[in-house]
């Protein structure tokens, strides 16, 4: 079967495009809220590793450890190794953006700890989406150089939603670690309630890249659904 529109040059690129525009706005958003916070000096003068400390020490966790990683908001925790990982601009930084950022990350620490249900099936889904990303769409495109398969093209689409699903499942897992952040360190006496105000809109920007993310992954799959989804052979 020959589709009678070509993979490339058709309308519905507007959905990979409003898509990477999404992104590219919600990047430069975090990047200038952070930026802009990352000059304002918490009262506490806690730098951003401190805080991660105090945040685990006062939760009771006490086999977790806090590094130093290289880059730009590069941030992660990693629960292989059980390790809370700040970047340049966070690890040694005494600012509201930093300590916000760190606390973040904690947050998945206390997630993981408290074996959060949303974190266990974003974990589950991590194999299933890394094939997703790399397979779905290389996939429907051996679907369409082997005749129009249709069992392929919708195989490709099946694979390729995992991914979709795995974007999705992240923004409660993201939205709670910043809930649980906020709390954290104002309770903690980390920050000012000011103060907390700030670091609140720095992880509400850094929020908007995985609402972005997961929108443009919803796009895509939208696209190759209206593209190929529920074709049959001539």
């Amino acid at each position: 079967m020959i589709y009678p529109y070509g993979f490339y040059f058709d309308w519905t690129y507007i959905f990979v495009l409003i898509g990477a525009i999404a992104s590219m706005i919600a990047s430069a958003r975090v990047s200038s809220t952070f930026h802009k916070y990352a000059r304002e000096r918490s009262r506490s003068g806690m730098t951003g590793a401190q805080a991660a400390e105090m945040i685990l020490h006062n939760n009771g966790i006490c086999d977790v450890r806090v590094e130093h990683v290289r880059g730009d908001l590069t941030d992660h925790y990693d629960p292989r190794t059980k390790t809370v990982r700040l970047s340049d601009s966070v690890y040694g930084s005494t600012s509201v953006a930093a300590i916000g950022v760190a606390a973040h990350e904690c947050g998945h620490v206390m997630q993981h700890n408290e074996s959060y249900a949303p974190l266990k099936v974003r974990t589950m889904l991590v194999p299933a989406a890394n094939i997703g990303s790399q397979l779905g769409i290389p996939i429907i495109l051996l679907g369409i150089l082997f005749g129009g398969s249709p069992l392929l093209v919708n195989i490709g689409i099946w694979v390729f939603s995992l991914a979709v699903l795995f974007q999705i499942v992240t923004l409660p897992v993201e939205f709670d670690a910043s809930r649980r952040a906020l709390v954290c360190i104002e309770q903690y006496g980390i920050v000012t309630r000011e103060e907390q105000a700030k670091s609140a809109k720095v992880l509400r920007a850094a929020a908007l890249t995985y609402v972005a993310a997961a929108a443009a992954s919803v796009l895509q799959l939208l696209r190759l659904i209206l593209l190929f989804g529920n074709r049959r052979d001539d």
